[in-house]
């Protein structure tokens, strides 16, 4: 195995990924927080130095507030004023100006004109453009403003001058420089950029910027809006945080001023930090690696170890201790594992007695069986099968549960047990069927040693409170008589056991050729399912004659199969298959639906028959039945009276309740229905009560010999006027001869069916019959 595909490497690696995310995630969110926390302190420098600046040009308005208005009051100034004295003017404006140290004072009168000035610097275009920016009407008061003019940036404040109505305005500034840049950095440690902007130019410019950033503030402020704050400048490896303050705004220009702060000087203040983090991190690192090293290595070996004593273990070594002394999560692991060796182990020995032996009664199965019988034959010892089956499983189950059924089938196998001679065996080979192996002995010595068995297993049995008596059939079949071979014994044991439980002896020896009969019925079984499919199935139609009325307007139909390869088979012998295996409720939809469809065919020739149809048990329990044959109905247009069910009586004993649904749900469709075969079954007076029937048929076994003086005449004229009593027609069938015929019309009888009328016919054979009836012979009698 591969180092890195191994456990070890897989856990090392996973551990070393989680700490350098977990590392990497620390060392960077603490990077951020603190450019965040740097960035936030700037911008709070930031506002409070623009607060400042603004504070300092309203200290610097106010002085020279004060002091215009005391120039503007002083009684010899306005003399001067008055008289027009130049020389008293001029000193007058610089010995006011020298007081606040202000670096402009000017006189202007009322017509824009300069009249004297301390400023040399000031030329008479500045003068012009002061003297508008100040036009307005008189006695407004003092005002201050930003104004560039030539290039430089002055804030101005002017004072009227009345004597006592207004003669002159004084105007006294001081002058934006580097100077007020360079005392704004000592206060706040911020970088002033002071400019102005007329037509689209930076006319006035002060700032303590390096020289080599004032071309890109330049670019910055004559390409973005001077609104809003936070710009990043960048230039020569340096970063700077700015923030945008406009001081003056008019239609010919403006005054911004513009704060920055290093941000490069700021985070060096947290230099020191970052280097502590990293180095804590990289020891984190280290250490963290270190450990997942050791963890993983802890893990993998106790893990190693475990996967060696489960190849052990899956290679069948249950025996081997798994040698791991630890007190934690893997300790109880291999503890686990320890435990699982040796409930594997009991659980093998378990599934290996289970794979040979009968879970409820304990008996040896039938792999069992063919092995021992196997052996037998290989040693050429003669061994006798006897093949018990209880016939009556079925009767056992409904009436005691599944439980009951168990607990009968373990006291079976102990009376059996109970007989076994030294080398005999008994095993149970499916569910209510056992095999008992009689060593040394032959057909005779079987038979007889059954004839025994079968005297014990006469006598009831106790389940829960009933007593049970079983009902048991021996198949019996001996080497080397019947087989050489474990297969064909034990199969041919069980048809002989299948042939004695239709004999009343309930014994039966293996008779040579029922092999060919029994793989008869194998095919019969497996090919019964696909006949509807495969075309091989046909109804034939059997005539009812209406006795009063001598006319024929009923049928049975009569179920007929044409197998490829055995030809046609007799209804009495796939039906009971049909039955024992299940597939009898595809036989009857099947017929139902063919039924339908010809009664809908005769409908459209006009020919308006009904037709009576057998169900069978399994049906009656079928509550989706009556909604099926409704809708099967309605699609054909055929009349719901058109239509009969025969069912016989101990059909109804399987689950009477729920036939009982059945039926009520059939007879709400408009189905007739129809007791068959009464009086060969267990059905009582009141139960008849309770069927919703409108027919009851009786058997042919009490027609067949009839005559005005048999016993059986009784039984049938009693019962032709039981029925009529309770409001039901009567159907007999297995008339053959006339007089029958004769008899029964003079009791009353309803309808007759048999040879006698006409034998089952195809369906054209059948309307053939129909139309040659009325000129016939019986037609006639009366």
């Amino acid at each position: 195995m591969k180092f890195s595909h191994s456990f070890q490497s897989r856990i090392a690696g996973v551990l070393i990924l989680l700490l350098l995310v977990v590392v990497g995630a620390l060392y960077f969110s603490v990077k951020a927080a603190t450019n965040a926390a740097v960035q936030s302190q700037l911008r709070e420098e930031l506002g409070v130095g623009g607060r400042v600046l603004e504070q300092l040009i309203e200290l610097r308005g106010s002085q020279l507030r004060d002091a215009v208005q005391v120039l503007a009051a002083d009684f010899g100034f306005k003399d001067a004023v008055a008289s027009g004295d130049r020389e008293t003017i001029g000193s007058a404006l610089s010995n006011h100006g020298a007081r606040i140290n202000a670096d402009a004072v000017l006189l202007f009168g009322l017509d824009g004109s300069l009249q004297g000035s301390s400023d040399d610097h000031i030329g008479a275009t500045a003068a012009e453009r002061l003297a508008g920016s100040l036009a307005g009407p008189a006695g407004q008061g003092a005002r201050v403003l930003l104004l560039p003019l030539d290039g430089e940036l002055y804030l101005l404040v002017d004072s009227v001058v009345s004597a006592p109505l207004p003669i002159a305005r004084v105007v006294m500034g001081f002058h934006i420089d580097e100077a007020f840049a360079q005392e704004l950095r000592e206060l706040t440690h911020l970088e002033l950029t002071l400019v102005s902007i007329e037509h689209g130019a930076a006319t006035g410019w002060v700032s303590t910027l390096p020289a080599s950033l004032h071309g890109r503030v330049r670019e910055e402020i004559l390409r973005l809006s001077p609104e809003g704050s936070g710009r990043l400048l960048q230039a020569d490896g340096q970063r700077y945080l700015g923030e945008w303050r406009t001081l003056a705004d008019t239609d010919g220009y403006q005054v911004l001023a513009l704060l920055h702060k290093s941000l490069d000087q700021a985070e060096q203040a947290f230099a020191p930090l970052d280097h502590d983090i990293l180095l804590i991190a990289l020891a984190a690192f280290f250490g963290s690696l270190l450990g997942a090293l050791l963890l993983a290595r802890s893990l993998a070996q106790p893990v190693q170890s475990l996967a060696r004593a489960a190849q052990r273990i899956g290679q069948g070594d249950y025996r081997t201790a798994i040698s791991l002394q630890r007190r934690d999560e893997l300790g109880s692991l291999a503890q686990a594992f320890t435990r699982m060796q040796e409930d594997i182990a009991e659980r093998e020995r378990q599934l290996a007695h289970n794979a040979l032996h009968d879970g409820l009664t304990g008996l040896p199965n039938r792999t069992l069986a063919l092995e021992r019988l196997g052996s037998a034959i290989s040693a050429a010892r003669p061994v006798a099968l006897l093949h018990v089956g209880v016939v009556n499983y079925r009767t056992i189950l409904t009436s005691c549960g599944v439980e009951g059924a168990d607990l009968a089938l373990q006291q079976l196998s102990r009376r059996l047990q109970a007989t076994l001679r030294p080398g005999d065996s008994l095993a149970r080979v499916v569910t209510d069927e056992l095999l008992l192996m009689l060593e040394s002995s032959d057909s005779d010595s079987a038979v007889a040693a059954a004839d025994r068995l079968q005297q014990l297993l006469l006598k009831p049995m106790r389940v829960g409170t009933l007593d049970i008596a079983l009902d048991c059939s021996i198949g019996i079949a001996s080497y080397p008589a019947h087989g050489d071979n474990p297969d064909d014994l034990l199969r041919r044991a069980a048809i002989a056991m299948q042939d004695a439980a239709q004999q009343s002896g309930r014994l039966e020896v293996y008779q040579q050729g029922r092999d060919d009969a029994h793989q008869r019925q194998i095919s019969l079984i497996r090919d019964l399912r696909h006949a509807a499919e495969q075309g091989e199935l046909l109804l034939y139609y059997q005539p009812k004659l209406d006795i009063a009325n001598r006319r024929v307007h009923e049928a049975e139909a009569l179920l007929r199969w044409s197998h490829p390869h055995y030809g046609m088979v007799s209804p009495g012998e796939f039906i009971p298959l049909a039955e024992r295996t299940g597939s009898i409720q595809i036989l009857t939809t099947w017929v139902i639906g063919e039924a339908v469809r010809q009664l809908h065919e005769w409908n459209e020739q006009g020919l308006r028959m009904h037709i009576s149809l057998n169900i069978s048990a399994e049906d009656l329990i079928d509550l989706q039945l009556a909604e099926r044959v409704g809708r099967l109905l309605k699609d054909q247009n055929v009349a719901a009276e058109q239509l009969v069910f025969e069912i016989t009586e101990s059909a109804m004993m399987q689950d009477q309740q729920r036939a009982l649904e059945v039926l009520q749900r059939l007879r709400e469709q408009g189905i007739q229905l129809s007791v068959d075969d009464f009086g060969t079954g267990y059905s009582s007076l009141a139960q008849l009560k309770r069927m919703p029937v409108q027919e009851l048929k009786i058997d042919q076994s009490f027609i067949r010999e009839l005559d005005a003086h048999s016993e059986d005449a009784v039984i049938v004229r009693s019962t032709i006027e039981m029925s009529h009593s309770l409001g039901l027609r009567v159907v007999a069938e297995g008339i053959e001869h006339a007089p029958m015929l004769e008899l029964l019309a003079g009791w009353g009888c309803d309808t007759a069916q048999g040879y006698l009328i006409g034998k089952p016919m195809a369906a054209a054979a059948f309307e053939q019959w129909l139309r040659q009836w009325q000129g016939s012979p019986l037609a006639k009698v009366f």
